[in-house]
């Protein structure tokens, strides 16, 4: 269990301006695997934060993988669709042809996956100074956009 302090800590670091929330951070809030209940009290506070933002494709991604039916915690679609128009209170960049583009040139000049440069650009996009995931490195700079790994002490520990 992760404590208020280290929550506060977690969720404000590196904070200036909007934040830009992937998908893991979506997933991990609705975990409810005993393994990753540090894991989702982090994912918990950061949702309680009114600066962070989204794309289509990051609730896209949600959606999909917290209804597989794989997914030992998985929802049903009326659940997961209720989270979702929850998160539409932030500012959601659309997928558009512009966005798409800007994410096959990032992907190319950063050497990283299509799909980590769209949410990459969507940030970017939207203003966005940071971008909460644990897919890319840590304090990797895409030209302006700083990802921050909102669980490296859960990571490391």
């Amino acid at each position: 269990m992760v404590s208020a302090p280290e929550r506060v800590f977690l969720a404000s670091r590196y904070t200036n301006g909007m934040r830009f929330v992937d998908t893991n951070v979506l997933l991990y809030s609705i975990s409810t695997e005993p393994a990753e209940s540090g894991w989702a009290d982090v994912a918990s506070g950061l949702l309680d934060s009114a600066d962070l933002a989204l794309s289509v494709q990051v609730l896209q991604e949600f959606y999909v993988q917290a209804t597989h039916p794989k997914r030992s915690d998985a929802l049903s679609h009326q659940d997961a669709a209720a989270l979702v128009a929850t998160w539409l209170r932030y500012p959601v960049q659309e997928t558009t042809v512009q966005l798409m583009r800007a994410a096959a040139t990032c992907a190319e000049r950063w050497r990283i996956s299509y799909w980590d440069a769209a949410v990459v650009e969507a940030a970017r996009t939207l203003g966005c100074s940071q971008l909460l995931t644990e897919d890319l490195n840590d304090g990797q700079d895409f030209a302006g956009v700083v990802v921050v790994n909102p669980f490296i002490r859960l990571s490391s520990s």
